[in-house]
């Protein structure tokens, strides 16, 4: 959506942890019904990133500034944030509640079936798999209809039907005029799926700028 506010922006963005540099003048934007792929090697700094995008962590220098209110934002992560003693039900049902939706049961049941676990409503989310407890996790983060959405590698543990269930997701939620970061360590995979990539490498931001047509080998 070209010429929108952007519902993300970042300015000269630095991060220590302690007297450790992480990474120093991150700048970047992110428009409305837009992908924005995060990569770099390990220890980079892309999920501290993404917790100050999201307003979990607040840098130590630089400006963030985000568009949208707290309750239209969702993060995904490497913790599904789900209840292990709740069933699917009631786990999307205390989300609900938290964030004021108000759903009645036959919309978290509709929510269920979109990812496929409509038939496992009434049991314990601690029995399910990885890839189950990850869709819960993709339920919880759409619960809200997110306008900003942040994906901490969401594809880890998901079989190839989850992930196809997953880009779908990320699809309808871009058409829909969603902005979504999303740290990828697939680049291959991921960047085609993406507008703009943003790279850390060497404690500083290496590159943020258009993703298509760019070398998966040179990014």
């Amino acid at each position: 959506m070209m010429g929108a506010r952007p519902l993300l922006r970042l300015d000269a963005v630095s991060h220590f942890f302690g007297s450790r540099l992480i990474f120093k003048g991150v700048t970047c934007a992110l428009e409305p019904g837009s992908i924005m792929l995060v990569a770099g090697p390990n220890g980079a700094g892309k999920s501290t990133l993404l917790k100050i995008m999201a307003g979990l962590l607040t840098p130590q220098a630089g400006r963030v500034e985000r568009t949208v209110p707290d309750r239209a934002m969702a993060f995904m992560g490497h913790q599904t944030f789900i209840y292990p003693s709740l069933s699917a039900l009631a786990n999307l049902e205390f989300w609900d509640a938290l964030y004021g939706r108000r759903l009645d049961q036959a919309g978290i049941m509709a929510l269920l079936d979109r990812v496929g676990l409509k038939a496992f409503a009434l049991e314990a989310a601690g029995t399910f798999s990885r890839g189950m407890a990850q869709r819960l996790s993709l339920a919880r983060a759409l619960l809200v209809d997110p306008l900003l959405l942040f994906l901490d590698e969401p594809a880890t543990g998901l079989d190839k039907a989850s992930l196809t269930l997953l880009h779908g997701e990320l699809e309808k939620a871009r058409i829909r005029g969603a902005g979504i970061v999303w740290i990828s360590h697939d680049l291959e995979r991921d960047l085609p799926r993406a507008d703009t990539l943003l790279r850390l490498g060497g404690r500083a931001m290496t590159y943020f700028g258009p993703a298509s047509g760019l070398d998966v080998e040179g990014s």
